[in-house]
């Protein structure tokens, strides 16, 4: 295997699947493979993309070979494609998915690709049953999952989810590797002076796509918990609303949380991801429902201890009583867990844990992981 072409998000498109496709094709890039990522002209059709903008502003990474030529709402854009991709062809096309919206234009492509019979389709799954349901998803996902050579998943979740639409389809459990590619962890204090925030608190952190699904509003019940009041600290929610606003600022109207809410709620650029983890003591992702998150592998990257809640493949990465929680989608159980992390100050602790644990999570196990599934279907 020498050549491989990645389709999916990146640059100039923005988010943490785009980060993820471009980190991928780095490390295969350091292991001596040619690599190309074709991404999308049109990812989503404005009047479904639930954000301000799906476009990164800041330049585009180095030494990547990243082409705009994947038309998600053309058919006829999606069958060009394909055939041009069937005709260079690549040793490998590894595809992302985690969107059933993306199922048609992805299989398709796939579809034409094959043709050549000398390509191998290896899929990278976030998803395979979306967190929010929509009627028709299974039919759309099955579409694609007919048209490839094997699956990755990062969570095991997914991995039983794949196995319900194809019982012969080769399939591997990878977990989310790192992102080691947020730079430096800063100290508390540097990081909150360049945030302005004020440097004697201590700041919990909700990061990341504000969705429904990702339990905000659980912790926000969970942090109107009196006990939390003997200690100085504040919730620092920090990511763009990918849902209406108005029933968090009312739980925290309700809950008068006020004072007590440190709201940044624009999209959160690279260069400053640093800085919101640097500023907290631990990373909350009380979800109601997951797979797996890209924050708890930027919450590794900076050594932070984390909060999960016990769904999808949360649990599978982060230890319970070790490098933080592991708790029940519910607020009083999220509360008494931060009580529990302030009153027996474990954070000196839950960090000592990390640099060990961290170690399996790593882009070499993820290419490694690719090239045996791919030497397989030789």
């Amino acid at each position: 295997m020498k050549t491989i072409k990645i389709i999916g998000p990146a640059y100039p498109f923005r988010g943490g699947i785009a980060t993820t496709n471009e980190r991928l094709a780095q490390e295969f890039i350091s292991m001596g493979f040619d690599v190309e990522i074709e991404t999308f002209t049109i990812q989503y059709p404005s009047i479904l993309f639930p954000g301000k903008t799906q476009f990164n502003l800041k330049p585009a990474p180095e030494n990547l070979s990243i082409k705009r030529t994947v038309n998600s709402v053309n058919p006829f854009n999606w069958i060009n494609v394909g055939k041009r991709i069937c005709n260079e062809k690549p040793d490998l096309v590894i595809i992302r998915y985690w969107l059933p919206f993306m199922a048609p234009c992805l299989g398709t492509i796939a579809s034409q690709i094959r043709k050549n019979r000398q390509t191998k389709i290896i899929c990278l799954a976030d998803n395979i049953v979306p967190h929010e349901h929509r009627a028709g998803d299974r039919v759309l996902t099955n579409y694609f999952i007919q048209r490839i050579d094997g699956l990755i998943a990062m969570s095991k979740s997914v991995l039983a989810d794949a196995k319900t639409f194809r019982n012969n389809l080769p399939l591997e459990f990878c977990p989310h590797p790192i992102f080691d590619n947020y730079g430096k962890r800063l100290s508390f204090e540097d990081s909150k002076q360049k945030l302005n925030l004020d440097v004697n608190t201590k700041y919990l952190l909700f990061f990341g796509f504000i969705r429904d699904y990702k339990g905000l509003d659980l912790l926000l019940n969970a942090f109107a918990d009196e006990r939390l009041r003997k200690y100085p600290v504040k919730l620092l929610v920090a990511g763009e609303y990918y849902s209406s606003p108005e029933p968090y600022l009312e739980l925290i109207r309700k809950n008068n949380l006020d004072e007590l809410i440190e709201l940044r709620t624009d999209f959160i650029p690279e260069d400053e991801v640093n800085l919101y983890f640097s500023s907290a003591d631990m990373v909350v992702q009380p979800y109601k429902s997951a797979t797996q998150s890209g924050v708890t592998q930027i919450g590794y990257h900076f050594n932070k201890p984390m909060l999960v809640t016990n769904v999808g493949g949360l649990a599978e990465i982060i230890p319970d009583g070790k490098i933080g929680y592991v708790v029940e989608p519910d607020s009083q159980n999220i509360a008494d867990a931060l009580v529990d992390f302030y009153a027996n100050n474990r954070i000196q602790e839950f960090e000592a844990n990390i640099e060990a644990e961290k170690k399996k999570f790593s882009w070499s196990n993820m290419v490694n992981t690719f090239i045996s599934m791919y030497e397989q279907q030789l």
